[in-house]
């Protein structure tokens, strides 16, 4: 099977270096990481042509924001599975062997636990720890469990999940609950990247009480219109 890795990228001058050769080191030759930049006029561009491999393809973002930049990275991907990337982790060896043994025996989506560190490296918790992981529907919608970063998935699933709404909190939530109401999940407690905490990490978490019940009201919402889509 073909890999691709969607990478979504915004002013990820400063580590993403670090983080492609991560992922290569992993990757087969005829693997591919499509890079969406949001910013084409920063300097991230200029990092990535310092690479000569044609396993990188960079594309420009559409500057709507990181859940539409993620989705612009991700259909533009050629691969059977698709590896969701931030700009600023580090994949660990055993990750693409021990994602895609889940996914060649059935998986459609797959997602692992992650080692958490500061911006220097320096461990402080896995994910699992931190946040705890907890599946189920509503579950996910009341406290997502699943980081876009520590997901994989086939490619196959993608008309189940794209577009992705205006109005939902983050990308990888809304995969999650749509995976867990209709697709084989499997989980890996093992952590398979670095996830680096830092003051420039781009998220779209909410930061009020009222920001985070609107949020989960809109996810209701579109995910009641996603039902009637797929259930007809």
């Amino acid at each position: 099977m073909k890999i691709s890795v969607a990478l979504a990228a915004y002013n990820g001058e400063k580590y993403i270096k670090e983080q492609l050769e991560s992922i290569l080191v992993t990757l087969g030759e005829n693997d591919e990481i499509v890079i969406s930049d949001d910013n084409p006029a920063g300097k991230t561009k200029a990092v990535i042509d310092t690479f000569d491999d044609p396993r990188i393809r960079y594309i420009e973002g559409k500057s709507k924001g990181v859940i539409k930049n993620f989705e612009n990275a991700i259909v533009n991907c050629t691969g059977d599975v698709i590896f969701l990337s931030d700009q600023d982790d580090i994949w660990l060896p055993e990750k693409v062997p021990m994602v895609m043994e889940k996914i060649n025996s059935g998986a459609d989506l797959v997602v692992h636990n992650a080692d958490i560190t500061d911006e220097n490296m320096e461990f402080v918790c896995t994910t699992f720890q931190a946040k705890g992981f907890t599946r189920g529907y509503w579950q996910n919608i009341i406290r997502n469990s699943y980081m876009g970063c520590c997901m994989a998935f086939r490619k196959e699933i993608l008309p189940l999940v794209l577009p992705f709404p205006d109005d939902i909190p983050m990308h990888d939530q809304w995969i999650a609950v749509i995976a867990e109401e209709y697709l084989n999940i499997e989980v890996i407690d093992t952590p398979l990247i670095k996830y680096r905490r830092h003051s420039e990490n781009v998220t779209g978490g909410a930061t009020t009480l009222a920001q985070k019940i609107t949020w989960r009201v809109n996810l209701i919402k579109e995910l009641k219109k996603h039902r009637k889509k797929f259930e007809v």
